[in-house]
């Protein structure tokens, strides 16, 4: 399992959908021109990398082809937007830059 990785709208639902029924997966919605997406990326990585048990994170940059689709289909009202999808479903999200502790328990409450 390649535990970070880039998708789009094309790959997005084997990427993250069908592999969240094997583990969970972070989703990072993020833009390059927010400044708190720039800040919260090497921390999710650290955290991701981190980690005990498997669980991946997918970054999905939204301004690059037809991803914003996604952001939508999610109502991602602002970025970054961290969603956690497991079993096919979205289960958790939260938005902006945190520190790692946060991360670290947004991640332990959820997982199942």
């Amino acid at each position: 399992m390649n535990r970070i990785f880039d998708t789009e709208l094309d790959t997005f639902n084997e990427d993250v959908i069908q592999a969240s029924h094997q583990y969970p997966v972070l989703v990072d919605l993020w833009a390059d021109w927010c400044p708190p997406c720039v800040v919260i990326a090497p921390i999710l990585k650290q955290v991701i990398e981190n980690y005990d048990s498997d669980i991946a994170l997918a970054k999905l940059e939204v301004d690059e082809g037809d991803n914003m689709k996604i952001a939508g289909q999610y109502q991602a009202r602002g970025f970054p937007t961290i969603l956690f999808i497991q079993n096919g479903e979205e289960k958790a999200r939260f938005s902006g830059a945190k520190p790692a502790s946060f991360i670290e328990d947004f991640i332990d409450q959820h997982i199942e």
